[in-house]
């Protein structure tokens, strides 16, 4: 390969431009094709806001949907904001049905009525009832686009309609197709293998799987991910919890990415990114209000805990050594909160607790606490006496460390259900509080043990 090509293939952002200035659209989806989905999303990312809006326009709504659907939700959402209406709404009637109700669910108020308005009234209202579904549901997870045909047709009446709709089923999962009564709940599925090796006569009803598992629209993905964990399923049916009526499917594949999508989504939470969503490319005002709205809090919750080492300066000037386990105990026991922290936030996603189930959790929590509390106050004990040869600083930083970890975890454990209770994000929340009250206990447990042995200490 020659340096040229190496350099263009290191910088696609700049091909694509060039390629976009063209206007030829299949030239456009050539070079897209030659690029990975992550180069796409890296060139796309790039691009000024009159190059992306160029991009999209220039390729026929199929493939810019397709592009769209590759995407990061959050890049998506912006360059659907940059379209008129007409160009959006042309763009989102070619995505999958979950991903278009994703889309309108994420958009401004006024955008997504502009959207909706220019889309067919029957796509406008299948795409507005999907998105008040959550996204952790089964409902907000699935797609609409199935086979569903009567349970009284015969083998030959659904061959005929899968050849009549061949272009509309083609980006269907066909493997099954989904039986229904007159009242459109589910009866049976049928597999395409049993309906082509069947006579063309026979009844599809002689060919079915009876009574197949499915799950309720309002299923939690916790509730999806350990079905799917237990079937080798492609996909499940979902029907409406109040009569039963086939809505959709939802795909093994869709609830993977869900739970991946749900994790990272924690993770940037407990860092401090509000909305647990943020690429560069997004504004920089946007960025920095969100970073600043988590650590104004953090700040004011930090000067908290500080004022403790103030009521006890004395103590601290007289010990000095005290201050180099003060970080130490603190951030030990914050280590020890974040995983009581970690394990409910899964806990509560996969609804294998509920919110009322403090009692339990605390129980399981501080039966954990206090063996590793003693293991790192033994170890921590240990240490100090070694560098220093007094027992009495040992026994003060163990016991506090000890007694910490047994704090810490017991309120990583709980401030997560009792966040969720009153409906806030736990994963935003949990961890400046946690922070703050192990550093307060820390600090405090710490210096309030050594005051009270101060003259074995000096």
């Amino acid at each position: 390969m020659s340096p040229v090509e190496t350099e263009v293939n290191q910088r696609p952002w700049e091909e694509l431009a060039r390629t976009v200035g063209t206007g030829n659209s299949e030239t456009v989806k050539a070079y897209l094709d030659t690029l990975a989905s992550t180069e796409q999303s890296l060139a796309l990312d790039r691009l000024s806001d009159e190059e992306r809006h160029a991009v999209l326009t220039t390729l026929v709504p199929e493939d810019a949907a397709d592009l769209v659907a590759l995407l990061p939700d959050v890049q998506a959402i912006e360059l659907i904001e940059d379209l008129t209406p007409g160009e959006a709404a042309a763009i989102i009637d070619e995505l999958p049905s979950n991903l278009k109700a994703d889309l309108i669910g994420e958009l401004e108020d006024d955008d997504a009525a502009a959207i909706l308005n220019v889309m067919e009234p029957q796509a406008a209202a299948d795409c507005l009832r999907l998105s008040e579904y959550e996204d952790d549901e089964a409902g907000g997870l699935m797609v609409t686009e199935m086979l569903k045909y009567p349970v009284t047709w015969t083998g030959a009446q659904v061959i005929a309609d899968l050849g009549d709709n061949a272009d509309l089923y083609r980006d269907y999962d066909v493997q099954y197709a989904y039986l229904v009564d007159d009242q459109e709940r589910l009866i049976g599925v049928l597999r395409m293998r049993d309906l082509l090796l069947s006579k063309r006569g026979t009844p599809i009803i002689e060919n079915m799987i009876a009574n197949p598992l499915s799950v309720e629209d309002k299923s939690k993905i916790g509730e999806l991910i350990d079905l799917f964990d237990r079937h080798h399923f492609f996909g499940v049916p979902v029907v409406t919890s109040t009569d039963g009526k086939l809505i959709g499917v939802v795909h093994r594949a869709a609830v993977e990415e869900a739970r991946a999508e749900q994790h990272d989504s924690d993770f940037l939470k407990t860092q401090g990114i509000v909305g647990g969503e943020e690429i560069r490319s997004m504004p920089l005002i946007v960025r920095a209000r969100r970073r600043l709205a988590w650590l104004s809090v953090n700040i004011v919750l930090n000067m908290l805990a500080a004022s403790v080492i103030a009521v006890y300066q004395d103590t601290l000037s007289s010990v000095i050594a005290l201050a180099v386990f003060l970080p130490i105990i603190s951030d030990m026991s914050g280590c020890s909160g974040n995983q009581a922290v970690a394990v409910s936030l899964r806990e509560l996603s996969m609804g294998l607790v509920r919110e009322s189930e403090w009692m339990r959790v605390w129980l399981k929590e501080v039966s954990v606490g206090m063996i590793n509390g003693l293991a790192l106050g033994v170890l921590i004990a240990g240490v100090s006496f070694v560098w220093k040869g007094n027992v009495y600083l040992g026994l003060v930083v163990g016991l506090a460390l000890c007694l910490n970890t047994m704090i810490a975890v017991s309120i990583g454990g709980l401030v997560p259900l009792v966040l969720k209770r009153f409906k806030v994000d736990p994963a935003i929340a949990a961890g400046p509080i946690l922070t703050t009250v192990t550093d307060m206990c820390g600090f405090f447990l710490v210096l309030s043990i050594a005051s009270s042995m101060l003259d074995k200490l000096q």
